[in-house]
């Protein structure tokens, strides 16, 4: 099989760059007599938004991470918030790429990743809903999301949204002209506590109009000594709430899960390894069982 030049690589969890100034704008100013041509949101020597690991993997299971990445575009500074807010959960979900990078190198499975912060624009939500670029995540005021204008929200589509998706949409149609089966498996992580609510489970199976492979992966996970299983909490899945499962998986009738780990588990090298070995036994079990 010809083999494709390997895709540009960005750490979803690299640092975001110091800001230039805390009230970094969110939109450009031109001078009166610019042309009105909006500039890229990414500069030439950011990072770019997608990661892409073992794209021709042996596995049927295509793994993505929507919320893997914490960068901000140098453009948009800090989106006005202080730093240590973006190490929080409400940038990204903490110790998905590493658990994700794990499991997709133990089964030799596709993964695609976004490296840049859900804070600039959510890849786990249509773009046309308020969430996908939040003026408030949990208690903080996202001051460089407020009042975007049309053209702003457009050059944060275009430069984060559409290539992420047109990534994972490209590897799905490479393999079914290929004659290869697919199984979405959406990763994602969830904060213990939630404004002050305490979550006591420690990982979850999330669904909507296909729970075969969900309701297997919980019986699986559940038998697992000592393990809380919840299903379709803290979250469930649905058109208006997520993206990438409705759009991926549902529209092409793919088998699917979209799972979520309790964060504190997964917040050291040690926890990602453990929940990646956790699920490279698991998962192909359970595809097994709901196919």
């Amino acid at each position: 099989m010809p083999t494709e030049p390997p895709p540009a690589v960005a750490s979803p969890d690299a640092p975001p760059p110091a800001a230039a100034s805390p009230a970094a704008a969110s939109r450009a100013v031109a001078p009166p007599d610019a042309p009105l041509l909006a500039a890229p949101l990414l500069a030439a020597h950011e990072p770019p938004p997608v990661e892409i690991l073992r794209a021709h993997g042996a596995s049927d299971l295509v793994l993505a991470a929507d919320h893997a990445g914490r960068r901000i575009p140098e453009a948009l500074g800090r989106l006005g918030i202080a730093e240590h807010e973006l190490t929080r959960h409400i940038a990204w979900d903490i110790g998905i790429a590493g658990v994700a990078t794990r499991l997709s190198a133990a089964l030799d499975a596709a993964l695609v990743m976004q490296c840049y912060s859900r804070l600039v624009i959510d890849c786990n939500r249509d773009p046309g809903v308020p969430s996908s670029m939040p003026e408030r995540s949990e208690a903080t005021t996202i001051p460089g999301n407020l009042d975007l204008a049309p053209a702003d929200r457009t050059r944060r589509v275009d430069a984060l949204f559409t290539p992420y998706h047109d990534a994972i949409r490209a590897l799905l149609d490479r393999r079914a002209a290929a004659g290869r089966p697919s199984v979405l498996v959406a990763l994602h992580s969830f904060t213990p506590v939630y404004l002050g609510e305490r979550r006591p489970m420690h990982a979850a199976v999330l669904y909507n109009r296909d729970a075969r492979l969900s309701l297997a992966l919980r019986d699986l996970l559940a038998a697992e000594a000592g393990l809380v299983v919840a299903e379709n909490e803290p979250y469930r899945v649905s058109d208006l709430t997520d993206y990438t499962v409705p759009v991926h998986a549902e529209r092409r009738g793919l088998l699917h899960v979209e799972i979520e780990i309790r964060q504190d588990l997964i917040a050291d090298a040690a926890g990602e390894a453990a929940w990646a070995e956790r699920l490279a036994r698991l998962l192909p079990a359970a595809v097994r069982q709901a196919a």
